[in-house]
Order: structure tokens, then C-alpha cells, then sequence
């Protein structure tokens, strides 16, 4: 792993280019850089009014970081010069790499940078607001903070963006990853992460390069106190296999992404906006924010608000306990409802103990609460009324040292001034009910199972299909239940000795039989039947019977993952309902029957209204199983059972699809 501090953290810069290292001097003089910022440019004799020098070689020292601002086949030149200098780290801002198809010019990048730390190329730099250094060359929206969150994004907007926040978010570092030739997402983070002033992560990814260095650098923050949020862009394209098996197609598009993200512990979000706020809970309470919740306000229609919004997210309010109840009685007298969410209504106004008492005996009883509270835009109202419910929030967070949010229904109802003070005084103010309770619902996800890591990707295959006979002695001699049957090349050779009717009939050498007409029901006898186009054998089985519930069970290797596991509500029906949930392996029994959960139609295979229960502990084994295949045989690329009937006891693979490299 290269040494990153110099090139984040520099006590000198040089800069490279023309209109481009103006802006950086600009930027670093803005932001009150207390080092030297050395132009060099052959013709010139100053840049933004600071004198330049000719060349590298006539720089006063060697610099710690160095923004290279000139077209992409003069940087090579200057990253080889610069490497053998010794200097500390550069920015390779030049576009029209591999992004733009010349792969070799970035491979002869990298080859030039040697040992030398490179951001880039087609990269936009790093912001430093810790220090004031900016090896950054365009406008951007932060301020000089103490300690704070770090920011890291595959694409320069969006991270400008988001400097550009009024929310009182403290922003510690930008840095942008541009086409990551040699410094990767996970070694950027980790050296972020390393400087003790940073509170927490967020990032805007668009690929993972290296699942397992990820989800390392992962557990290695949160043991350190320091959660990770992240946007991962680009979930709505379809996996280029998509079409060949119902499992792909479930787990296409961000499905494992985000099943990815979970397992190793990063909260993921949707929008900037969920980002932020979810980064100020983070940055003041750090990572484990607790899921029972309690919301207070001083009118009905935002209690209502809060409770028909946090269903739509996730978010749960428990009732009050016995003893809160009580202590609010005492207080706020028999005309309030006491219920969670809380209207404590306006009796209490302006009564700085007794809004006090209310706030703390709330909050006492749950891992953090939601004050919902809009003060009066301060250039037409006063505000001042608004004071002593602030303060009683700020109270009862130090009373009983648990997070009390500040939340404003609309973002703007908290001016920057406010938010930065509040932020400073350790309450956090969050903007917008919906958006707040989508920060609270990420910010409770980010836990990781210790040492998790996904599997290592395997070279991309070229698979084959086996067909259901052929995929179905494979898992029954893995342990998993499969109907009684015969196969045969013509239906004629299907002779059922020893098989009760009624019988399935399948033509062979389909991946989705139902589509191409090849599945026949309660078929008493198969020479009475026709031939079916296209199959390449027949299948006869004794037809499943005692079935409470059709489930798919899929495990397949990934590009990036290294394999998932797909499990849901299955059938012909599986894609419409799209009921499903996917892992990444290796997963546990624990984490298998927790993801079931997670189904909508998980109620159905619970006894939903007094039926029958699903043997969902055979769901479980087959799926363990279809690990254990993966595992142990690197030739599969895909096992998929589409349906596997649940019994009351007991489970049956009624259909089999195996693609593997022959």
C-alpha cells in the first residue's frame, strides 16, 4: 500500500499547466495554505501573481504534492520526472486515458509513476479543509473545519455538489478517484480514514474494484468509530446475462451491490441529500445508532407526519414504557395523548424545565429521538420563541446521552448559521422529514459480521447448460430432495416402473421450459403424448404433492462479488413477483433466516392466517448446500432450483438448472 500522507496532507504543492494551476493557487491562497505553492511553466515568469519557475528540476525542494495540469502525453514526462525526484504524490487532471480507449497510455502512466502515489488520471484532485491545501482547479463550496467527514467520489460533480451544502455538515477532505489507474477506491479511504481528524466516510461509487480490500477497509473503520455511508450509482443496468436464468435476472441490475454494501457494514443511500444528513449523524454519534426510536413534536398533523412516513421507510416507534408515561402525565396533564409518536402540544411553550422534564423522560426509554421543530426564518420572524425547546433538545441529549435529532419538516427551516451551531454543540439538525428518516434507517445498518469477505471473482467462463436430469442428479448427490424419475431421448423410452401418476413431463435442454412449452402436468400416461420441438430428451417425474410454498433458491459466481446467493417466492411466477432477496457468499444459517425475513411475502411461509408453516429450516439447508457447491467446484457458474416446493417437513427441487464450464 503506497504512502498517501504527503500527497494529502502537503507542506508544500507545485503545479503544472497554466489557466488550471491558477485556479489551484487561487483556491490554496482562498483557503489560507500556510505552505509554499510553486508554479513551474518554461515560458512564463508568473502565475496567478506568484513567480514561476522554468522546470521541475528548478523547484527550491522537493514537493509533497504536485498538480499536473498539462495534456495527457506531457504528463507522462512529468510523473517519470517526478518519481525520480522523490516527490510525494500527484494529480493527473488530463482526460482521454482508458476512458476515452487508449488503455496503453494509462498502463504507461502508471509504469512511469513507479512507487510514487498518482490520483488519476481524468481526475479532479483532493481538498484538504483540514489544512487549507487544494491541489483542487475549480470553485467548491466548503470552509475551514477542525475535524470532519471525508469525501470520495468517481465523478468530480457530484462531489462538488456536495461541497456546496448549507446543512452544517463539516467536510474534512474531498478527493477524487478520476479513473483510479493506480490508487483504488479502498486505498484512498484507508489513508483518509488514517488521519484522526476525520469522523466518517461518504463516498459516490460507480465500481468496486476490489470487493474484499473493501469490505476490509470497512470493519477496519468501524473499529476505529467511524462509519462509512456510500451512493452506488449504475444499479439499474441489467446483468449482461440477465436472460439466461430467472436468478439472474432477480439478481441483476444493483441487487448484489447492495447486498454487498450491507454485508460489509456500509450504509447505502439513494440521493445526496440522504447522504449528507446520514454523514452528520455519523460524524457526531459515529457508527451503531440504536433502532428504537422515539419522535416528539408540538402538533398532531407532524406526529402523524412522522408515523405515516416512517412506515413508508422502515423506521419503527415503540409505545412509551409505564414509567414514561407517567413522567409525562406529571407534566404535560390529562388533555395530551401520550403516544410515540408524541404530541406534547403547546401548554408547555416557552417553559425551558418542564419542555425539559418532557424531552429527557421521552428519550430516556429509547436509543435516540426525532424533535420535530421549524423555527421562523429569521430575515421576516423572530425566532426567539423557538430558543427554549432547542435548548430542552440539547439538554436531554447530555442527560441521558443519547442522540437527539433536531428535525426541521422542510430542509430550509434551518438557515447554515443554525445548523453549524447546532452541529457544533452536538445535536445534529436534519433536513426534511423523509429524508431524515431515511438518514436514521442508514445510519442503522452500518454493522458488519467480523472478518466477512466476499469470496475472491473467478476469471470469467464460458458456460454450458446441463439439463434438469443432468442438473438434478447433481444436487440430489449434494444432499437436496428430488422428485421421482426416469429420463429417456424419445418419450417412448419413458417406462415409469415403480412410479405413482400423475406425472410431470418435461422436454429437456430448455433454461425456462414454461416459456417454450415443454412442461406438461398431471400426465397419466407418456406415449399418449406429443412430441415437443426442440427437446433434446424427455423427463418424467411423480408430481409433488403436500406443497405449503414455491420458493427460488440461486447461487452464481459474479464479476465483481465473487458469488451471490438469490432466494424468494418462486414458481413461473418468480419474476412477477419479484420477491426476492440476494446475499454475497459466504453467508451463515443466522444471515440466511434473517434475509428471509426481509421478504414481503414472508408471512405466507409463516403461517400467514392460521395455514400451514413452510419448512423454511429446508429452505436454509438447500441453500447452505448450494454453497457448499460453489465452493468446492470451481467449474459451476450457476446453480438455480425454480421451484423448490416447501413442505410442512422437508423441501423438493421440482425443477434444476445447472450452467457450468466444461
Amino acid at each position: 500500500m503506497r504512502d498517501l500522507s504527503r500527497v494529502l496532507r502537503p507542506r508544500s504543492i507545485a503545479v503544472l499547466g497554466s489557466g488550471w494551476a491558477r485556479n489551484v493557487i487561487a483556491q490554496c491562497t482562498k483557503m489560507g495554505f500556510e505552505g509554499p505553492v510553486w508554479p513551474v511553466h518554461p515560458t512564463r515568469e508568473e502565475i496567478g501573481g506568484v513567480p514561476c519557475v522554468a522546470a521541475l528540476a528548478d523547484l527550491p525542494e522537493v514537493p509533497d504534492a504536485v498538480f499536473v495540469g498539462v495534456n495527457r502525453h506531457a504528463t507522462l514526462g512529468v510523473i517519470e520526472e517526478l518519481a525520480a525526484i522523490g516527490a510525494g504524490g500527484a494529480i493527473c487532471f488530463a482526460s482521454g486515458w482508458r476512458e476515452a480507449g487508449d488503455a496503453g497510455l494509462q498502463e504507461a502512466l502508471v509504469a512511469a509513476a513507479g512507487n510514487m502515489p498518482i490520483l488519476g488520471p481524468n481526475c479532479y484532485g483532493v481538498i484538504n479543509y483540514l489544512d487549507g491545501a487544494l491541489l483542487w482547479p475549480d470553485e467548491h463550496g466548503g470552509r475551514r473545519v477542525e475535524r470532519g467527514v471525508a469525501l470520495i467520489s468517481q465523478s468530480s460533480n457530484i462531489v462538488i455538489n456536495l461541497t456546496m451544502q448549507a446543512r452544517g455538515l463539516p467536510i474534512a477532505y474531498v478527493a477524487c478517484l478520476g479513473n483510479a489507474a493506480q490508487v483504488g477506491l479502498a486505498d484512498l479511504a484507508a489513508a483518509v480514514l488514517a488521519d484522526e481528524r476525520v469522523t466518517a466516510l461518504g463516498l459516490y461509487i460507480e465500481g468496486i474494484a476490489d470487493a474484499p480490500a473493501f469490505a476490509a477497509l470497512a470493519e477496519a473503520a468501524r473499529a476505529t468509530g467511524k462509519g462509512i455511508v456510500a451512493i452506488k450509482a449504475g444499479k439499474t443496468e441489467a446483468s449482461r446475462d440477465a436472460a439466461a436464468s430467472h436468478t439472474a435476472s432477480l439478481a441483476g441490475g444493483g441487487a448484489p451491490s447492495s447486498a454487498f454494501l450491507r454485508q460489509a457494514g456500509v450504509a447505502e443511500v439513494t440521493s445526496p441529500a440522504e447522504l449528507i444528513e446520514t454523514l452528520k449523524i455519523l460524524h457526531a454519534h459515529g457508527p451503531g445508532l440504536g433502532r428504537q426510536l422515539c419522535s416528539l413534536s408540538c402538533s398532531g398533523g407532524e406526529a402523524g407526519l412522522m408515523a405515516d412516513l416512517a412506515a413508508t421507510v422502515g423506521v419503527e416507534f415503540p409505545p412509551l414504557g409505564d414509567g414514561q408515561r407517567a413522567r409525562l402525565a406529571a407534566v404535560l396533564g390529562p388533555l395530551v395523548t401520550l403516544s410515540n409518536p408524541l404530541d406534547y402540544h403547546t401548554f408547555i411553550w416557552g417553559d425551558l424545565a418542564k419542555t425539559t422534564e418532557v424531552f429527557t423522560a421521552t428519550l430516556q426509554g429509547y436509543d435516540a429521538g426525532l424533535f420535530v421543530i421549524d423555527p421562523p426564518r429569521p430575515d421576516r420572524c423572530d425566532p426567539s420563541s423557538f430558543e427554549p425547546a432547542l435548548e430542552a433538545i440539547e439538554a436531554a441529549q447530555k442527560a441521558t446521552g443519547k442522540p437527539a435529532f433536531a428535525l426541521a419538516s422542510l430542509p430550509e427551516n434551518f438557515d447554515e448559521t443554525r445548523a453549524i451551531a447546532q452541529m457544533a454543540r452536538g445535536v445534529v439538525p436534519l433536513m426534511g422529514m423523509e429524508t431524515a428518516l431515511s438518514a436514521v434507517k442508514a445510519a442503522q445498518t452500518v454493522a458488519g459480521r467480523e472478518g466477512w469477505r466476499p469470496w475472491p471473482v473467478i476469471a470469467a467462463k464460458a458456460p454450458q447448460m446441463l439439463n434438469e436430469a443432468q442438473a438434478k442428479a447433481r444436487i440430489k448427490a449434494a444432499g437436496i430432495a428430488v422428485p421421482t424419475s426416469v429420463s429417456a431421448a424419445r418419450l417412448d423410452g419413458l417406462i415409469p416402473d415403480g412410479m405413482t401418476p400423475p406425472f410431470a413431463l418435461k422436454g429437456l435442454g430448455f433454461a425456462h421450459k414454461t416459456e417454450a412449452g415443454a412442461v406438461r402436468l398431471n400426465v397419466s400416461d407418456p406415449s399418449a403424448e406429443a412430441e415437443m420441438p426442440g427437446a433434446e430428451g424427455y423427463l418424467l417425474e411423480e408430481m409433488v404433492t403436500g406443497g405449503v410454498a414455491e420458493v427460488i433458491l440461486g447461487a452464481r459466481c459474479d464479476p465483481v462479488y465473487g458469488a451471490t446467493l438469490t432466494l424468494g417466492l418462486g414458481g413461473v411466477a418468480a419474476e412477477l413477483l419479484a420477491d426476492t432477496v440476494t446475499l454475497v457468499l459466504p453467508v451463515t444459517r443466522v444471515e440466511i433466516a434473517e434475509a428471509l425475513r426481509e421478504l414481503r411475502l414472508w408471512p405466507l411461509l409463516d403461517g400467514w392466517r392460521g395455514a400451514a408453516r413452510a419448512d423454511t429450516e429446508a429452505l436454509i439447508n438447500a441453500a447452505l448446500t448450494l454453497q457448499e457447491m460453489l465452493r468446492g467446484d470451481p467449474s459451476l457458474v450457476e446453480v438455480e432450483i425454480n421451484p423448490l416446493i416447501l413442505r410442512q417437513s422437508g423441501a423438493v427441487a421440482v425443477d434444476a438448472v445447472i450452467w457450468e464450464e466444461i
